[in-house]
């Protein structure tokens, strides 16, 4: 999974949500900069799927966190850019699985 900020998405192509952003702008513990770097770079070499967490601010008054998250199942990601610090991960949207109808034949 990756926690993603509203302010880095962008849509390329059409179908396509676009997250683009640099490990260095994270004021994050640097132990955990290498822990995303490394699964970043397992993604992107084992060419595998992303799951995607939006963070949003919510109202501090009504919730203790200062951010609201959000996952979204319906977008599967695909790392298209690491180079160690800069990345970008575009995801699209999965089809549904058919439903069964509930008859047997």
């Amino acid at each position: 999974m990756l926690n993603c900020s509203h302010a880095y998405f962008g849509h390329p192509t059409r179908g396509v949500l676009r997250y683009e952003d640099k490990l260095s702008r994270e004021s994050t513990r640097p132990k955990d900069l290498t822990l995303l770097g490394e699964h970043l770079s397992l993604a992107r070499d084992g060419t595998l799927p992303v799951r995607l967490v939006v963070m949003s601010p919510t109202d501090a008054t009504k919730v203790k966190s200062p951010a609201g998250f959000h996952a979204r199942p319906d977008l599967i990601g695909k790392v298209v850019k690491f180079d160690g610090d800069h990345f970008i991960v575009d995801f699209t949207r999965v089809e549904p699985a058919p439903q069964p109808t509930g008859r047997r034949k």
